[in-house]
């Protein structure tokens, strides 16, 4: 059997574009964190080290599981979407305040795991891809777990620059519903890449109290 995300976890990633609150639990990731401007290739760079794991660990759990398959045990799984977990440095000082300044971003890149992947088996990937596909930023990933807990979710279609509208939205509904935002960072997932801006899909989600 294939695991693949969309199909087996419509709660998590089946978001619509009108704000809801949801659980998220406790997940795992491979992330690396990073600072500044997203056009840049720095950033273009971690992602690029990320994917490169993310497909050497699914290549490496796929070729040892079929060679122990049984017809009910998982034996490929879907790469999971990129996520963001993003900040903006000074974001209180008076110059910054309503003010999107992406050189002053910092942010934590991910690629959720399945639960069944475990740190041997990332471990053993990262080995193999520094051979075949060597990048200086495969020392700074880590693999991590992360709980949000209670979040307020949107699906935003469109540019990443137009996303203040549905954070807007998402604040609206939490207010509505009595809901307080515990955190100054937000997560993206995006779901979609390689299409046009205006078709964009992504899943923004902040943590509420």
């Amino acid at each position: 059997m294939k695991f693949e995300w969309r199909k087996h976890e419509k709660a998590l990633y089946g978001a619509k574009s009108i704000p809801a609150l949801v659980d998220i639990p406790t997940q795992h990731f491979i992330m690396i964190k990073g600072s500044g401007n997203p056009n840049d290739t720095d950033f273009s760079d971690r992602v690029a080290a990320l994917y490169s794991l993310a497909y050497a660990i699914k290549m490496g759990y796929k070729s040892t599981a079929t060679k122990n398959i049984l017809s009910n045990e998982i034996h490929d799984f879907t790469v999971y979407p990129l996520e963001g977990i993003w900040k903006q440095k000074n974001a209180d000082t008076e110059s910054a305040v309503g003010k999107l300044i992406k050189e002053n971003l910092e942010y934590t890149i991910m690629i959720r795991q399945p639960d069944f992947i475990t740190a041997e088996m990332i471990c053993a990937a990262l080995e193999r891809v520094k051979i075949r596909k060597p990048n200086r930023l495969y020392e700074e990933i880590i693999f991590d777990t992360i709980h949000d807990g209670q979040c307020v979710e949107i699906l935003h279609i469109g540019s990443y620059d137009n996303e203040p509208f549905s954070f807007e939205q998402m604040d609206k509904f939490a207010e509505e519903n009595g809901l307080q935002r515990i955190s100054d960072s937000h997560r993206e997932i995006y779901l979609t890449n390689r299409t046009k801006s205006d078709k964009l899909k992504t899943i923004l989600r902040y943590k509420v109290n």
